[in-house]
């Protein structure tokens, strides 16, 4: 008689665990493997089925089928004894490396390289790599971050999320912001086209031709993108803008604007103005929030499908781009879905602060003008 396969028991944590690995791009190959190996005998299915499925030999299928159910799922990410060349960094010289990349830097450079690191402490680039990977170490990046000093900071948060969050009844929501000295750049020579194995390419160096500001209005519930181009952007222009939004939509439509603290917002004609016409709210957002309105992210989708890569012989030239963009968003517009609650905001900035705090005492408190 044939012989009966032990079957693999996995809690629920067990098997979103290893969905979790199976899917994630960092995890190595092998342990993917190993994973799938598990879920399939979780599943039910036999080793023979199993082999077929993945290609491998049966004895491995009922080798980690046998492991796991001796040791648990996390023997997936280890080497069996005896196999591989064994290491010769001792567990010291690693934490010093460690310590090292988190908190100093080389003479002269305000980073680590693999292998300036690896010459520092005499192993090779390869081993560097390996141990930042290991330890989940990345620091060739380097992302900008600013935390608010406004001491109506909570007041602006509330307000601004609870529109995103609980939009007014009959009401229109608009995030308003302007995107100045959008540059109008040519190149000096003509680029190469994509081509297979080949990405396309421009020249690094360019000729300006002016710049243009766009204002611009995302309608949070529908996505949909008001926008007008001018070569400055002083309170005049605002105004002007502001003036198109009163027309766009029906007088008894009450209008709701997200947008920032620039001095042009509170120009005094601006605020008589306004006065004139009540059925405008605005909302300001606190003082270095800018992600908080949510018109910056489609700012990034403007910049990175229409201006960044683009060759733009005159100013008018960069207009009608900005203007083919506008025309194809709101053919199809997607609204971005703020899900963010102010208790998350709030515990992410306060975690922020007491790391900061413990970096650089007194840098987290609001400067006083003399």
């Amino acid at each position: 008689m044939p012989r009966k396969t032990v079957p693999v028991n996995l809690s629920e944590s067990e098997v979103a665990r290893l969905a979790q690995w199976i899917r994630s791009g960092s995890t190595p190959q092998q342990v993917v493997l190993r994973s799938r190996i598990i879920q399939a005998a979780a599943s039910g299915k036999q080793d023979k089925q199993i082999a077929v499925a993945l290609g491998i030999r049966r004895r491995m299928a009922a080798r980690w089928r046998h492991r796991v159910r001796q040791q648990g799922i996390g023997c997936v990410w280890g080497i069996a004894s005896g196999r591989g060349r064994k290491t010769r960094i001792s567990a010291g010289k690693i934490a010093t490396m460690v310590e090292a990349t988190l908190h100093a830097h080389p003479a002269g450079s305000t980073h680590w390289s693999t292998r300036t690191l690896a010459k520092a402490y005499g192993v090779s680039k390869n081993t560097v790599h390996r141990l930042w990977q290991d330890q989940n170490l990345k620091p060739h990046l380097h992302r900008s971050f600013k935390l608010s000093r406004d001491p109506k900071f909570l007041e602006k948060l509330t307000d601004v999320v609870g529109v995103y969050l609980t939009p007014p009844q009959n009401a229109v929501v608009l995030c308003v912001d302007e995107k100045s000295q959008i540059q109008a750049l040519d190149r000096t020579q003509p680029g190469l086209p994509l081509k297979r194995g080949r990405c396309g390419t421009f020249t690094h160096d360019y000729k300006r031709h002016g710049t243009t500001t766009l204002f611009a209005a995302l309608q949070m519930l529908e996505g949909r993108v008001i926008g007008e181009c001018y070569s400055r952007h002083r309170h005049q222009e605002f105004l002007r803008f502001l003036r198109r939004l009163d027309a766009e939509f029906p007088e008894a439509t009450a209008l709701h604007l997200i947008l920032d603290n620039y001095g042009t917002h509170g120009h005094e004609r601006v605020r008589r103005w306004l006065a004139k016409h009540p059925r405008f709210v605005l909302h300001f957002i606190p003082t270095s929030s800018s992600w908080l309105n949510l018109v910056e992210r489609w700012f990034e989708e403007l910049s990175e499908k229409a201006v960044r890569r683009g060759v733009f012989h005159s100013v008018a030239d960069l207009q009608q781009a900005i203007g083919d963009f506008l025309t194809v968003w709101n053919a199809n517009p997607k609204p971005f879905v703020w899900t963010a609650s102010i208790e998350k905001i709030l515990e992410k900035l306060a975690k922020c602060k007491r790391r900061l705090e413990e970096i650089h005492p007194g840098s987290t408190e609001p400067k006083r003008r003399k």
